[in-house]
C-alpha cells in the first residue's frame, strides 16, 4: 500500500460550493435569541438594526441544510484554499504512537488564520446592501486582520476595536490592520459611550471581547450606514466555517480514512464548529459516531466550569441574549493570560451539542499549551498561534492514550492559525515569566450571581 503523502490537496473543482448549516440536523436546536428590551424571542427584523439583512436571515435559519456559496466569495476562497491536510508523521514518531494524526491547516493567508473564511463572506454581504462602512471588535488579532482583508478588496470602510491586552501584546497587528486601510482602536476606549463606563468601573482594565462588541456595536447603530460584524459565536459565523470541515472530510476520503477522534480548540467557537460540521452531521444523522473533544484555556473555562445560561453577548449589555455555557458577560481574563480564546461564552449551537452530550470539552494551562506547541514547531516547522496549540494539545493527548492502549486511531485536528505575531507570548513562557492563573471558584460565582434573571427560564 503506498504511504499517504505528507500533505493533501484537493483540487479546485473539488472545492465545496455549498455552506453545511448544522441547525438543520440538531435533533434539538439551541434556546433562540431574547430581546433584552421585551424578554421575548428575538425576530429576523430584530437583528436588522445590527447586521445586514442577509446575515440576519443565515442566523435565524435553522432549516435549510445547505446554503450556495456565493460566486464571488468562491473566487475569494480560491485565492488561498483549498487548505492542505497535513499527516503528522514527524509528530507520531516523536510521540511513538499507534495513532496517525492529521490536522487541517488554515495558516496560509495575511491574517494567518481561518477567519478569513467567513471576513469574506461578511464584508460580501455588507458590500451587496450598499452600507457604507462595518465595525467589529478583535481578541488576539487575527479576525480584525482577516475582515480588514476582506473590506478592502470589497472597498469597504472598517473599523476595530481590539481587546487592549492583545493591541498592547502584539502591536504589529495593527500595522497589518492599517495596512488594509482600517481603523483600529483598543478597547476599552473613550471613543463610545459604553466603554467610558467600562473604563469609569474599572480604570485599569485590560479589556475583554465583552468589551469591544460593546464599543463595536455601539459605534454601528449610531453611525449612519454602517452594520456590525462578529468573527466567532453566532450560528452565520459557524456556517461559513463549516468549509474548514467539508474539506477535511473530501481530503480524507481521497486517501480513504475518517477520523475516529476529532479536537478543535474552543475560544467563541467557529474553527471548532466550522471543522466539526460535516462529521457531526454523520453523528447527529446515524451514520458514524465520531469523538469530538474541545480544548480550552483553564484561564477562561466557559464549557468545563461554565453555567449553561442565558447571558448577554457583551460586557456592555446591548446585545441580544443567547443560552450558552458563560463566564458571565462581565468576566474579564487575567492580563496574563496569553494563549487567545478570551471570550466569556460560547456559541450557542456548540453550547447546545455539548449539553446534549456529543461532545466533549477539557481544558488546560497556558504553560502546558506553548510546551506543547514548541514541542509541535520543532517536529513539524510551523509555529501555532496560541489557540491553535490547544487544539494540538488535545491532539497529543489523544495520541499519548493510544500509545498506551496500543490503538491505532486516526486524530484530527484544526491548526487555525500561525504564531507568529505572538512572540511576546512566546518569549514569556521560554523566559519563565508566563504564569498559569485560573479562576477561583468563587470568583466564578460571583460572576455567575450577575446572570440576567429572565421570568420563566432562570
Amino acid at each position: 500500500m503506498n504511504k499517504v503523502p505528507h500533505r493533501i490537496y484537493l483540487r479546485e473543482d473539488q472545492m465545496p460550493t455549498q455552506w453545511y448549516n448544522l441547525r438543520a440536523d440538531m435533533k434539538e436546536l439551541p434556546d433562540p435569541l431574547i430581546d433584552p428590551a421585551t424578554g421575548k424571542p428575538a425576530t429576523e427584523e430584530d437583528l436588522y438594526p445590527v447586521f445586514c439583512k442577509e446575515l440576519a436571515h443565515q442566523e435565524m435559519d435553522n432549516t435549510t441544510r445547505y446554503i450556495p456559496i456565493p460566486e464571488e466569495i468562491q473566487e475569494f476562497y480560491r485565492m488561498y484554499r483549498p487548505s492542505p491536510l497535513i499527516r503528522a508523521y514527524n509528530l507520531e514518531k516523536k510521540l511513538d504512537t499507534p495513532a496517525k494524526i492529521y490536522y487541517k491547516f488554515e495558516g496560509n493567508n495575511t491574517s494567518g488564520s481561518h477567519k478569513l473564511n467567513s471576513a469574506v463572506a461578511q464584508a460580501y454581504y455588507a458590500k451587496k446592501q450598499d452600507l457604507k462602512g462595518v465595525t467589529t471588535e478583535t481578541g488576539a488579532g487575527q479576525w480584525g486582520t482577516a475582515l480588514a482583508e476582506a473590506c478592502s478588496f470589497f472597498h469597504l470602510p472598517l473599523t476595530v476595536y481590539m481587546v487592549k491586552c492583545s493591541y498592547e501584546q502584539k502591536p504589529f497587528r495593527k500595522s497589518v490592520i492599517q495596512t488594509f486601510d482600517a481603523d483600529i482602536i483598543p478597547s476599552p476606549s473613550d471613543t463610545t459611550q459604553v466603554g467610558r463606563k467600562i473604563l469609569a468601573e474599572n480604570p485599569g482594565t485590560t479589556g475583554s471581547l465583552g468589551c469591544a462588541i460593546s464599543e463595536a456595536v455601539e459605534k454601528a447603530v449610531t453611525t449612519e450606514g454602517y452594520k456590525y460584524v462578529l468573527g466567532s459565536v453566532l450560528n452565520q459565523v459557524l456556517l461559513h466555517q463549516s468549509i474548514i470541515g467539508e474539506e477535511s472530510l473530501l481530503a480524507m476520503q481521497m486517501i480513504d480514512e475518517y477520523p475516529d477522534i476529532i479536537v478543535g480548540c474552543a475560544g467563541g467557537g467557529s474553527n471548532l464548529g466550522g471543522l466539526i460540521a460535516p462529521f457531526m452531521r454523520d453523528k447527529l444523522t446515524g451514520k458514524t459516531d465520531p469523538r469530538i473533544i474541545a480544548v480550552e484555556p483553564a484561564s477562561c473555562p466557559s464549557l468545563t466550569r461554565g453555567r449553561y445560561a442565558y447571558d448577554f453577548c457583551d460586557t456592555g449589555k446591548v446585545t441580544p441574549m443567547a443560552r450558552m455555557y458563560t463566564l458571565g458577560c462581565d468576566f474579564i481574563p487575567s492580563a496574563n493570560h496569553a494563549g487567545g480564546l478570551r471570550y466569556h461564552g460560547m456559541s450557542p449551537i456548540l453550547s447546545k451539542l455539548y449539553h446534549d452530550g456529543y461532545m466533549k470539552a477539557i481544558s488546560a494551562e497556558q504553560t502546558k499549551i506553548f510546551e506543547t506547541a514548541i514541542q509541535f514547531a520543532k517536529q513539524e516547522t510551523i509555529l501555532p498561534a496560541p489557540e491553535s496549540a490547544h487544539a494540538i494539545y488535545g491532539a497529543v493527548q489523544e495520541a499519548l492514550r493510544c500509545r498506551e492502549t496500543g490503538e491505532a486511531k486516526t486524530i484530527l485536528f484544526g491548526l487555525t492559525g500561525t504564531g507568529y505575531f505572538d512572540m511576546v507570548a512566546y518569549q514569556s513562557y521560554m523566559d519563565h515569566t508566563m504564569n498559569d492563573y485560573i479562576p477561583t471558584d468563587k470568583e466564578l460565582e460571583a460572576s455567575f450571581a450577575k446572570l440576567p434573571k429572565i421570568p420563566g427560564i432562570q
